[in-house]
């Protein structure tokens, strides 16, 4: 069983955050929310999404797995206005979703959650460096860089995080001191990063204040942010690209 309601513009974003790494999900449905953990195809990059339970205005649920087209769910959000409510309800007997919306109803066929890739395994690291900034400065970096390189190196120097990404004859560099981030926890960092997966990664980031950037040195980044008020998470993990002497 699963019927809920939630603002479109909280569940379009929340949808957002996934689908910039893959098409089809596989959600996690419990009394306590949301939850998908999904590998894109090339295994460069995860993402992690919790949507809680109190980010709903109604929320009714069992135990249970559905798997879901996102493009499907994306291109029915293009069309609800600010402010909206969906009525989301689950027809387990036909393996269907009911979507109510600004007086549109739609009937959504679900996938069989064993036909989509299986929920990779997170690993846990504990990684040197930490800075919090807001998402736009990401943002307005990494907009920079693609306009000279394909790659970009994220890194902490005492106290300074900078982002940085050079091209054939070009170079760009953001500084951000300790005193212009909300905050810094030094540490031995520096990576290099495809702005393909990172540009993708901070469109959703750039709408929140507060994104936290985890780095080591030639290791994976982790970005993450919440959503929905603080009721939701999502955390990226993106591997690195190794620099060549």
């Amino acid at each position: 069983m699963f019927k809920a309601t939630i603002d479109a513009d909280i569940l379009k974003t929340a949808i957002e955050t996934l689908s910039v790494l893959v098409d089809e999900a596989r959600f996690r449905i419990s009394p306590e929310g949301l939850a998908v953990r999904a590998v894109d195809p090339a295994n460069v990059a995860m993402v992690s999404f919790e949507l809680g339970s109190g980010a709903f205005d109604e929320f009714n649920a069992d135990d249970c797995e559905i798997g879901m087209d996102l493009s499907k769910i994306t291109d029915i959000f293009g069309v609800a206005g600010r402010d909206e409510k969906v009525v989301m309800e689950l027809d387990e007997m036909s393996q269907k979703m009911s979507l109510h919306l600004g007086g549109l109803s739609y009937t959504l066929a679900l996938l069989d959650p064993s036909t989509i890739r299986a929920e990779p395994r997170i690993p846990q690291l504990e990684l040197p460096a930490e800075v919090v900034l807001n998402g736009k400065d990401l943002q307005r970096a990494v907009k920079a860089a693609e306009k000279i390189s394909d790659h970009m190196l994220l890194g902490v120097d005492e106290d300074v995080f900078y982002m940085e990404a050079e091209g054939d004859t070009d170079r760009v560099r953001l500084d951000m001191a300790r005193d212009t981030l909300i905050d810094l926890r030094s540490g031995e960092a520096r990576s290099l990063f495809s702005l393909d997966y990172l540009s993708d990664i901070v469109k959703p980031a750039s709408r929140s204040n507060e994104v936290t950037v985890e780095l080591g040195k030639d290791f994976p980044v982790k970005i993450g942010f919440s959503i929905a008020n603080g009721a939701g998470k999502i955390g990226y993990l993106l591997a690195p690209r190794i620099e060549s002497d």
